[in-house]
């Protein structure tokens, strides 16, 4: 349901343009369009399916009118089909089959390129773009047409994207063509993926500020990760790439790993010290008997967040702790978030990873460090050195799948804009961008519970901005340095330039276990629920009630792919984990250790030993209890001595050099590469005479027409001062 609940209430779209505020069920047909006058009065689950083929081809014939009115209805009547005709439907189960049902009939039908081309030229209407753009306020209004195309544009992507076991035959080939045709250039030469890429910039340009960038994102995610592949994928290309550089294998599986792992106690908070120390002056402090972790993964029936004072905001780990006398008991009882209960398996269950006892993670070691190691032990032992050796990736002398001549950096930029408008720790400025023109209505709400709802919704749709950019931006990372390491470093420097390291930890200066707890959810409203069952009456009261859910795993979800990112910009990059340091980003992430969740401590804790070394031998000391879960939970690597600071490449003079040798490197790589029209000035001038008369040249058709009162323009008719020529020759 996790797929449909984040394009949920998509039939409000419907229901508004049709006047329906507030309806226990929304009332549906096909009789809707009249192109379909022939199915009035049956059931669409009762026809066959050559029936049901024709009248979706009369959809389509109806969707090359030149009326707009007409058009939009029978769009509607498209996105009715592909979420499932739900007014025929008992249960949400018949809705999702029918949803599936349809939408590979739809693709078999060709209505995903009938609807790409409405797409394109709603996005160059330049009059809607205008009008957008002079208008004072923008709301839902605005962009009816394009919701209603980009959510079936979702629910195809979407739905053809997740493979099922009861999948035909048919619809396992329809899946492979249609993610060869995503991937392709097949529309105007670019592929779909680009296509959005332009919305997206196009609205942070503000010359098209009426564009429903949240179903423009979500598309584009699913896009990425239906035509390039998921985490799963990835670690299946990297296997099949090892091979084939004839590389040893990989010592585990990542994802497999840290799904096995628990989670930590969180460092305690300045309040929590000194309340401590206070009891144990007292002799009221009373040590509990060392219990298992399992009897720690269960809900607490207290409050979580209780302790989570006002001054943890401004806590330092310098002068907020005291020491290893004043850490708290390890197995104290804060809220562990365990995962939610799995849904019924779409694929075969991976089988869970089985790692001996001990540390979680098999040592690692990089060809500097031995390289660094052996010309030590060289130079120690021997005398000798061989100078400097830097051996480069075996990536940079393969070929590369991909070719980009220019990296597009906008697009980036623009997806860091959208970010930073949506992140809870935003404040609404004037010329900022405005991302809740989706979901603003035309009249704002005038009683108590409109306008609680409202703000539901708008707090859920910056949530689901975040969500959606976070994973994008996570994935390209991740594909982009499998692919090539360069495109990788040149993508990660734009990112890096564009401050996507202060932006991120501005996100997570919050109270973050407030953000993870957000109820911005109404499950009655979530689609196929509200239109399949009878609708409760909202109040006030069920509204701030909120969901039954104890934690938000969207939020969840989005904060583990931000912290994911923060950690590909800055692993073995020192100046970029300065930038860290500047940013004082210690007790932040400390603040973050306080979510018990495996996955997300373990990259806070990536993070936290990579700048360990430049804290300070006190910092060290006084979060011996964050030392040792980063002993426990993160990789070692030989010569690794990030508890020590006794680094040979932490000196501060090298930081600027290191990302300027970088740069000059891509940048080389990128001339070498793709500069193969060397026009520039200091281009080399061919002077010999045979080399030059001997090239071919491309004369335009006409030119025999012409060629005769050319000579007699430019050649017979014009004196040659021979005099001249000498005297310029001398």
């Amino acid at each position: 349901m996790d797929r449909v609940s984040e394009n949920k209430r998509a039939t409000d779209v419907q229901a508004r343009s049709q006047g329906h505020t507030k309806s226990p069920r929304l009332t549906w047909s096909l009789s809707l369009c009249p192109c379909l006058s022939a199915v009035r009065g049956r059931r669409w689950i009762e026809l066959g399916q050559e029936q049901q083929k024709s009248y979706v081809m009369r959809l389509l014939d109806a969707l090359e009118v030149t009326d707009r009115d007409k058009r939009l209805k029978v769009a509607r009547a498209i996105l009715y089909l592909a979420q499932g005709v739900f007014d025929e439907c008992d249960t949400d189960a018949d809705v999702i089959h029918w949803s599936r049902h349809n939408v590979f009939l739809l693709y078999d039908m060709g209505i995903f390129t009938a609807l790409l081309e409405l797409l394109s030229m709603e996005m160059d209407n330049n009059q809607a773009c205008s009008s957008a753009v002079r208008k004072p306020a923008i709301s839902l209004a605005d962009s009816t047409e394009l919701r209603v195309l980009l959510s079936i544009m979702y629910l195809m992507v979407e739905t053809i994207r997740l493979q099922t076991e009861d999948d035909r035959p048919e619809w396992r080939t329809a899946r492979e063509a249609f993610k060869t045709e995503l991937g392709s250039p097949l529309y105007n030469g670019e592929p779909f993926a680009l296509l959005l890429f332009t919305m997206v910039t196009k609205f942070c340009s503000m010359n098209a500020p009426h564009f429903p960038i949240k179903k423009v994102l979500l598309l584009l995610w699913k896009t990425i990760l239906f035509t390039m592949g998921g985490f799963e994928e990835l670690q299946e290309m990297k296997v099949r790439g090892r091979e084939r550089l004839s590389l040893p294998p990989l010592p585990e599986d990542s994802i497999k790993v840290v799904r096995s792992m628990r989670a930590a106690s969180p460092p305690a908070s300045a309040m929590e010290l000194i309340e401590q120390q206070q009891q144990a002056k007292r002799g009221r402090r009373s040590r509990r008997p060392l219990v298992k972790q399992d009897s720690l993964d269960t809900y607490n029936e207290r409050d979580p967040f209780k302790n989570d004072d006002a001054r943890d905001e401004e806590e330092d780990g310098e002068e907020a702790d005291s020491g290893i006398e004043g850490e708290v008991d390890p197995l104290d009882s804060d809220v562990i978030i365990q995962p939610p209960p799995p849904p019924p398996p779409l694929r075969p269950p991976t089988e869970r990873a089985s790692l001996p006892k001990g540390l979680p993670w098999a040592p690692k070691v990089r060809e500097k460090d031995i390289e660094h190691f052996l010309e030590t032990s060289r130079n120690k032992f021997i005398g000798f050195t061989l100078g400097n050796i830097c051996c480069l990736d075996l990536s940079c002398f393969r070929a590369e799948r991909l070719k980009a001549k220019n990296p597009h950096c906008i697009y980036q930029i623009a997806l860091l804009k959208l970010l930073l408008a949506a992140a809870p720790t935003s404040k609404a400025k004037t010329d900022s961008i405005n991302i809740l023109a989706d979901v603003l209505p035309e009249e704002m709400p005038i009683t108590v519970l409109q306008s609680m709802k409202l703000g539901i919704d708008v707090n859920r749709h910056k949530e689901i901005i975040v969500k959606a950019i976070s994973a994008l931006l996570l994935l390209l990372l991740k594909h982009l340095k499998l692919n090539h390491i360069y495109q990788f470093e040149i993508v990660s420097q734009h990112l890096v330039f564009a401050n996507c390291i202060p932006l991120i930890l501005k996100f997570f200066n919050q109270n973050i276990l407030s953000y993870i707890s957000a109820k911005n959810s109404i499950c009655v409203l979530d689609f196929p629920h509200c239109v399949v069952h009878e609708m409760p009456e909202l109040t006030a009261e069920s509204l701030e009630a909120g969901d039954r859910n104890q934690f938000c795993w969207r939020n969840l979800f989005s904060c583990i792919n931000l912290l994911r990112i923060l950690n590909k910009l800055t692993k073995w990059k020192h100046s970029r984990t300065m930038m860290l340091v500047v940013f004082k980003s210690a007790p932040i992430l400390k603040r973050a250790l306080k979510v018990k969740q495996a996955m997300m401590q373990l990259y806070v804790l990536k993070l936290l030993k990579i700048q360990t070394k430049y804290l300070g031998r006190q910092w060290r000391k006084s979060n011996m209890k964050t030392m040792s879960a980063i002993y426990q939970k993160v990789r070692h690597r030989l010569n690794d001595d990030w508890a020590y600071g006794n680094d040979i490449d932490a000196r501060p003079w090298d930081f600027q050099a290191e990302e300027c040798a970088l740069r000059e490197s891509i940048e080389k790589f990128n001339s070498r590469r793709y500069d193969k029209n060397q026009n520039g000035e200091f281009a080399p001038v061919d002077n010999c005479l045979q080399s030059v008369l001997g090239q071919r040249v491309e004369l335009p058709e006409d030119f025999h027409y012409s060629y005769e009162m050319w000579l007699e323009r430019e050649v017979f008719s014009q004196p040659i001062q021979w005099e001249g020529l000498l005297q310029q020759a001398r």
